[in-house]
């Protein structure tokens, strides 16, 4: 999934570098040279970048709280107590359904404490949308 966003956007990117080369010469060196980046920051995205994301990404549910880690240069802890959790959503966008996949995201009471976990199977995350459901439902706070 990473693997085809990654190409899907830099194609899009070296799309409009090249057209931008073709049909205005006074960009055209600029939007050469930027394409040249964009290939090899492509390469990185799509190869490498991946397999470090898959390494670095983790996410545990336990009887009072849902966990996510995820960042590979800057890595990203997210704690959301049931009794703080506010919405719970399972997400699809097109190249995830290609894969089966799915994102859930537990909004809390916090801005910034939002935990997304992404890459889940579509029956894992219908499974942790139920369960982050029925236990913030049975849990006492108000999600303030």
């Amino acid at each position: 999934m990473w693997r085809l966003n990654a190409l899907i956007t830099n194609i899009v990117i070296l799309a409009v570098l090249v057209v931008a080369a073709l049909l205005w010469e006074p960009v055209r060196i600029w939007s050469l040279i930027l394409a040249a980046v964009t290939i090899v920051s492509a390469l990185v995205e799509i190869f490498l970048a991946p397999s470090i994301r898959y390494r670095v990404h983790r996410w545990d549910l336990t009887d009072q709280a849902v966990y996510a880690r995820s960042g590979w240069v800057t890595q990203h802890w997210q704690v959301a107590p049931f009794s703080r959790i506010q919405t719970v959503e399972a997400k699809r966008g097109p190249v995830q359904r290609m894969f089966r996949l799915a994102s859930v995201k537990v909004t809390t009471a916090s801005a910034s404490a939002d935990v997304t976990i992404v890459g889940l199977d579509e029956q894992d995350a219908d499974s942790l949308v139920q369960s982050l459901t029925e236990a913030t439902q049975s849990t006492l706070g108000d999600a303030t």
